[in-house]
């Protein structure tokens, strides 16, 4: 039975989303592969689900170009190689704005045809060396951490062009709080804030992340500064975020707040000393050594991964950001710990 998951999601503004689209399948499809679409629409349903397969990528912009409307749902399927060096399938939508206000998901939206694409539940490594749960574990989590950002650029950033504001990779069929995603991306480092802002509408008003992502900094700040002094909505494990915080990080230096989130990043011991035999490892391995296949689904892999996987913080040469860890995690961590280094209660 196929699993779908994760999802990424990526808000842009409807004028830029064809464009949007033809960059983000210019820099995923293999070079010469070909797609399979489909253009739904709500103003035409008699014209729906025209699916066309093994159409080359030219043709598929074409005709998402021709048939494009505020009411068009496309679907597209294509190879895509990963980073790590493997070619999965991957799904992309694309909605226009009054698809997206009834249909609620996100102007653009990627996932793998079946979770283990992404997250896979073996890999080959090579015999010899220092061999334990932790090292396994560590060489996993560096795969899919480089895999899922390395998409998360291709499908917000392809180019120096701004088209996509904001991103997110989350664990669910939903765009959630990003507090709670795996992964966020802002076209603008300077509005990571965003981040919180987002989660607190989201968790305490309601508001779908697809249709707020694109809100302005002081649109967002009436928002919250709209709810009462000392509201507080809960975000994972028992944790909470204060209004008044949200509040304080919109106001901050941005460069204050990405030195934090960069500080804050900084991987633990643990961590460090698996990181270090799995990077002899996966060198033995790409230099062609023996290799034998391991199970990484084990409590303990998954353990491992979900106490010590690093917080990457990429600022990125348009002026974007990414911050990232490994879909195990959440980067509610990496927030409530810049919040502290800056003596922002949260």
């Amino acid at each position: 039975m196929s699993v779908s998951g994760p999802w990424l999601y990526a808000w842009c503004d409807e004028t830029n989303r064809v464009d949007a689209l033809a960059a983000a399948l210019s820099a995923l499809v293999i070079p010469g592969g070909t797609c399979g679409f489909h253009i739904e629409s709500i103003d035409h349903p008699d014209s729906t689900w025209r699916w066309r397969d093994t159409v080359t990528l030219s043709e598929t912009v074409a005709a998402v170009r021709a048939g494009f409307t505020a009411g068009t749902h496309v679907f597209a399927s294509f190879g895509v190689k990963l980073n790590s060096g493997s070619a999965i399938e991957l799904a992309v939508e694309c909605n226009g704005e009054e698809w997206e206000r009834r249909y609620p998901s996100g102007p653009l939206c990627a996932r793998p045809g079946d979770r283990s694409d992404l997250l896979p539940w073996s890999l080959r490594i090579a015999l010899g060396g220092t061999r334990s749960v932790e090292v396994e574990a560590a060489i996993l989590a560096m795969q899919v951490q480089q895999d899922l950002e390395d998409l998360m650029v291709r499908l917000c950033a392809p180019d120096a062009r701004a088209r996509v504001a904001a991103g997110a990779w989350t664990e669910f069929a939903d765009w959630g709080p990003p507090a709670k995603a795996c992964a966020t991306y802002h076209t603008n480092a300077a509005l990571v804030a965003h981040d919180l802002a987002l989660t607190w509408v989201n968790l305490r008003d309601g508001d779908k992340v697809a249709h707020s992502a694109g809100m302005p900094t002081d649109v967002l700040h009436a928002r919250v500064d709209a709810a009462p002094r000392g509201a507080r909505v809960a975000v994972e494990d028992g944790a909470e975020l204060s209004r008044e915080a949200v509040l304080k990080a919109l106001t901050e230096s941005p460069a204050a707040l990405l030195d934090a989130l960069e500080a804050s990043a900084v991987a633990d011991e643990e961590w460090r000393t698996a990181e270090s035999a799995a990077l002899e490892t996966i060198a033995a391995t790409k230099e062609g050594a023996p290799t034998c296949e391991v199970d990484v689904t084990s409590r303990k892999h998954v353990q491992f991964i979900e106490r010590h996987a690093p917080y990457h913080v990429r600022r990125l040469p348009s002026g974007g950001v990414v911050l990232a860890t490994h879909p195990y995690r959440t980067l509610w961590p990496l927030w409530a710990d810049a919040l502290f280094l800056l003596g922002i209660t949260s």
